[in-house]
């Protein structure tokens, strides 16, 4: 079992505790850390984790063994790296970083203290997704040709709204930072790194309650094509669909995947067993911690998220398409 401190309690800090807290056998969170403590004093007492207000005082606990980063993306980096030279595993939620440099200089650190860095691609770890990975790297359906990804909530708007994803300086691009990172990340895990972006954002209404829409299309290092969009703000919505040479599948919402074959019947659908897929994830940096197995999510293809997130950035800014460094 795990021993963890969360740092920042806000809504997603509290996510990340209530989906193992008193659920898993690998891993629980003793330790809180919030600029806000008595905004949180209630749900550190109901959870039963210690609470304090400095990122310091968790790494010289003695009973935290990793700390999750649920802090604002500007600090990533430099508490990465101090978790890091205390020598205790961390996870930093999305993005890790804003650019592909600061990003490197997180995973150096995290490699030179021989710990594990762990992230907060949760999507990826949906019931259909988790298939439609299995179909993609077991060949099922052929040499992969395109991917298209739409990921849209209601986040900036009805449920959330201000807050970081209503400052540019924190959730440039849109959607990228907040929804459009998601779909990014489900084209690399699906078709490996990308190699280069074209990217045009549509703003309808600026924040606060933004209306925007961010299309992106993407060269993978491969030569196949994706696309990707998210729309500030829609109906929750979540579809990723895999076209190769011998089929195709497309995963809809959390637990739906629909596949069809190249001269076989008409596209059959199944719906699994619905799972957290933060909880799975989640453990799946327990295990990594414990040595049990590689995190999902690996360094290469978090900075290659990070070179595609900046290179969406320059290609919204210059109207052109935009390389990224493999």
């Amino acid at each position: 079992m795990i021993n963890a401190a969360v740092i920042g309690l806000g809504r997603w800090g509290k996510s990340l505790v209530t989906a193992v807290q008193g659920k898993s056998a690998k891993i629980r969170f003793v330790h809180g850390v919030s600029k806000e403590p008595d905004d949180v004093r209630g749900f550190a007492a109901q959870h039963g984790f210690k609470l304090s207000t400095e990122l310091d005082e968790a790494i010289a606990n003695p009973t935290v063994q990793a700390i999750f980063l649920a802090t604002p993306h500007s600090l990533h980096v430099e508490q990465v790296r101090a978790v890091a030279r205390a020598g205790k595993p961390v996870w930093c939620e999305k993005p890790l970083a804003l650019t592909r440099a600061e990003a490197q200089r997180a995973v150096d650190a995290c490699r030179a203290a021989g710990v594990v860095l762990g992230s907060g691609n949760n999507k990826r770890c949906f019931a259909s997704m988790r298939e439609l990975k299995k179909l993609v790297e077991g060949g099922a359906l052929g040499e992969i040709i395109h991917i298209e990804a739409h990921f849209s909530n209601e986040h900036s708007t009805r449920v959330v709204g201000g807050g970081w994803r209503d400052d540019p300086r924190e959730s440039p691009g849109g959607g990228l930072t907040g929804a459009g990172l998601h779909v990014l990340d489900a084209l690399i895990n699906l078709g490996g790194p990308i190699r280069s972006v074209d990217a045009k954002l549509y703003e309808q209404k600026p924040p606060p309650d933004p209306r925007d829409v961010l299309a992106v299309l993407a060269q993978f290092a491969s030569g196949a094509t994706g696309t990707m969009a998210t729309v500030r703000a829609a109906p929750n919505y979540w579809r990723v669909h895999v076209f190769g040479t011998k089929g195709m599948a497309e995963a809809r919402d959390e637990d739906m995947l629909t596949v069809g074959m190249i001269g076989g019947p008409p596209p059959q659908t199944q719906t699994y067993e619905h799972v957290d897929s933060l909880k799975v994830l989640v453990e799946s940096f327990a295990d990594a911690v414990e040595g049990r197995g590689a995190f999902l999510v690996s360094p290469d293809q978090t900075l290659n998220l990070i070179g595609a997130f900046e290179a969406i950035l320059a290609s919204l800014e210059t109207g052109a398409p935009a390389q990224i460094r493999l």
